[in-house]
């Protein structure tokens, strides 16, 4: 691939824009860079979700998802580019079945939380939803694939799952939200 990143400082981004991979220069708070901006902090939170001990499988399916970020990120710098497909969706899709087969059915709603890894899924998957909101946002002005709006919504269901797999795993049960009940009493 050669050295692609050789220069860091550029100093081409200090007025206030930013080049995207079609060569165009946008303002950096437009909605496309918005967007990219919101799929690489998903992706650095799953960053630091595999800084945990977390079982093999869910780390395995994480770092696939996190190339598939890297290149929703690219299809977002390239407009008109598409690179996430039915596939990515299909996988996501299978990791949840999987992943929740193992899993009590839920009667009540949860909190996030319980183990640390548990918690970090579930900021990523909220991280998740605002990027979906960013790129649905875009697509309302821009043309931006299908796929890749579905591929955030599926990525958010399953780390809602894996959050309460994380728990399972850790061997904690979910937080199970409490209507009124979390109120100290005096």
């Amino acid at each position: 691939m050669g050295n692609r990143l050789s220069k860091i400082v550029t100093r081409t981004g200090d007025a206030g824009t930013t080049g995207l991979g079609d060569g165009t220069r946008v303002a950096k708070d437009c909605l496309r860079v918005e967007a990219m901006g919101e799929v690489d902090e998903l992706n650095s939170s799953l960053g630091v979700l595999l800084t945990e001990a977390v079982p093999e499988v869910i780390r395995d399916a994480l770092l696939g998802i996190q190339h598939d970020l890297f290149d929703l990120g690219g299809e977002l710098c390239i407009p008109g580019s598409s690179i996430i497909s039915e596939a990515h969706i299909a996988r996501l899709e299978e990791h949840v079945a999987e992943f929740n087969d193992s899993l009590e059915p839920l009667k009540e709603f949860i909190l996030p939380g319980g183990t640390r890894a548990a918690a970090l899924a579930h900021l990523s998957r909220t991280i998740c939803r605002r990027a979906e909101r960013r790129v649905v946002h875009l697509a309302n002005s821009e043309a931006v694939s299908d796929f890749a709006r579905r591929y955030l919504n599926r990525l958010s269901d399953l780390l809602f799952v894996l959050g309460r797999s994380l728990n399972k795993a850790g061997g904690r049960g979910d937080v199970l939200w409490a209507h009124g009940g979390s109120r100290n009493k005096a």
